[in-house]
């Protein structure tokens, strides 16, 4: 199979929507990562996304629709709060879990009861969504437990001959996957960190809780089960305080003929003169969009990555420090 990637236009829309309508999977950019994305509705394209992406059938997808798409024809809605999210956070990095009405594919949901929905920001993923008018499940466009894609590159390296086409909607401004949350319940419980903190959230419905995921959990939600993120070189994480135990790892892998860098933000990278780095940025927001396009760059580069945790874990810096823990193992 021959993998092509175009840039987003009516014409590589309307090839896409044939390709899905056929039973057919494709890479599609979101404001977070690129995802691999089939027909939700068609089991045979939810089961050669995970074929294609070489994921375990129990890991739920999440159904992607457009911002005039009525989520009550998937979902129910229960609690009122539930609007207020809607209308404040989508289109947006927030994926909300809500109880299925059987639309969308048991494969999907993986056997599950709930569906996992969003409304991407991404004005090309948006285009594809209005012409299909179908919800479109889709994991990131990667092969299982890898580092996520934030280019169109980035999916063909991992998924060439696998897919027929890859729409190339640049590089994803929010560089990690969105916020899922569980609104089964009275008050929202935060399943996956991101973009939309749960400070934002608190401010808005007035409490969230963050999940305690246990090893015989139901899997409600995308990335809280397996290992995910990982590059392929190595890969090894300190704290903030440990900025002399950085240094010696690194002088170490010198020692031992390896091609060391540092993953760090721009102020902790003063620490580090004359050393291999991999900047991140300095706020949070610029982290996270850095975050995957690094470690993917450290990969091509680097025997061993080592990267420095974030010194405040809130915030967007909760969703990146849930990133970096499994990336690094």
């Amino acid at each position: 199979m021959i993998t092509r990637i175009e840039k987003i236009d009516d014409q590589s829309i309307a090839r896409a929507k044939q390709i899905l309508l056929s039973g057919g999977v494709i890479g599609m950019p979101t404001e977070t990562v690129y995802g691999l994305a089939g027909v939700g509705t068609d089991s045979n394209a939810v089961k050669e996304i995970y074929r294609v992406k070489g994921r375990p059938s129990d890991n739920p997808l999440i159904a992607h629709v457009h911002k005039d798409y009525d989520i009550k024809k998937l979902v129910e809605i229960e609690h009122q709060y539930v609007y207020k999210l809607i209308e404040k956070f989508m289109p947006g990095p927030l994926t909300l879990v809500l109880k299925s009405k059987g639309v969308v594919c048991k494969e999907a949901i993986a056997g599950g009861s709930t569906l996992a929905i969003r409304m991407p920001s991404h004005s090309g993923c948006q285009a594809l969504l209005k012409a299909i008018d179908m919800p479109l499940v889709a994991p990131s466009a990667n092969l299982s437990k890898h580092t996520s894609p934030v280019t169109a590159e980035h999916v063909y390296n991992d998924l060439n001959g696998r897919i027929e086409l890859i729409l190339d909607g640049g590089k994803c401004s929010g560089g990690i996957e969105s916020t899922v949350l569980d609104v089964t319940e009275s008050t929202p419980r935060i399943l996956r960190a991101g973009l939309i903190t749960k400070e934002m959230i608190e401010d808005l419905v007035g409490g969230c809780e963050i999940a305690k995921h246990k090893k015989d959990d139901k899997v409600l939600s995308p990335g809280v089960k397996y290992t995910h993120y990982r590059p392929k070189c190595d890969a090894m994480l300190f704290n903030d305080g440990e900025l002399d135990k950085v240094k010696l790892a690194y002088n170490q892998a010198v020692s031992q003929g390896k091609k060391p860098y540092i993953m760090c933000t721009d102020n902790v990278a003063k620490n580090f003169e004359g050393c291999n780095l991999l900047l991140l940025g300095s706020t949070e927001e610029e982290v996270a969009s850095n975050l995957y396009d690094k470690l993917l760059e450290g990969e091509k580069k680097a025997d061993l990555i080592i990267a420095v945790a974030m010194p405040d874990q809130t915030g967007i810096n909760l969703g990146i420090m849930n990133r970096l823990k499994k990336a690094c193992g």
